[in-house]
């Protein structure tokens, strides 16, 4: 396993849609590349969170304010290295968080079936996102894998797993 923060991306997103385990697979990383982990999440305004809870889709209009404080996260800890928590569901989402980073940018897109993420979801516990919410999120959701930058891990396995996938990804990720 490629744990060596020297040949790994220095901002990367963990991304998918909800019930994927971002959280949980952005936070084994961060500790094991030795970088700052940013619930994305924590950053939607507080609107993105009312309309959420209500069982709303966001629309794009929603997700750009959204969108420019991931991007201003990736910008400010550059140097330091981040990975951090965004759905990023569309590829015109992708490439404005790859114009903000300011250096390249990887994603692990973490893939799952319909079904197991409901599980999840139906699972967890003081989460905004209600289970309702993951047929517009999957709908909307442009499959990222081949773009440059992308490691798609499978998550139907272990978390530990899902990291040592990812690490290993991120350690021969190509941005071309």
């Amino acid at each position: 396993m490629n744990t060596n923060k020297a040949e790994a991306p220095r901002a990367i997103i963990v991304m998918g849609v909800s019930g994927c385990g971002k959280s949980s697979i952005a936070r084994l990383v961060a500790e094991r590349l030795g970088c700052d982990q940013v619930e994305g999440d924590d950053l939607h305004p507080a609107s993105n969170v009312e309309k959420m809870s209500a069982g709303i889709p966001l629309e794009d209009a929603d997700r750009w304010p959204w969108l420019d404080l991931v991007g201003a996260e990736l910008a400010r800890s550059r140097a330091e290295g981040v990975v951090i928590t965004c759905s990023a569901l569309k590829k015109v989402y992708r490439d404005r968080l790859r114009a903000a980073a300011g250096q390249p940018l990887a994603f692990v897109f973490l893939n799952g079936s319909e079904a197991l993420l409901a599980e999840r979801i139906g699972a967890r516990a003081g989460h905004f996102m209600p289970t309702t919410l993951l047929k517009s999120q999957l709908d909307t959701l442009e499959d990222p894998t081949g773009e440059p930058g992308v490691v798609t891990v499978d998550i139907n396995n272990p978390l530990e797993v899902i990291a040592e996938e990812a690490i290993a990804g991120l350690g021969a990720v190509s941005f071309r």
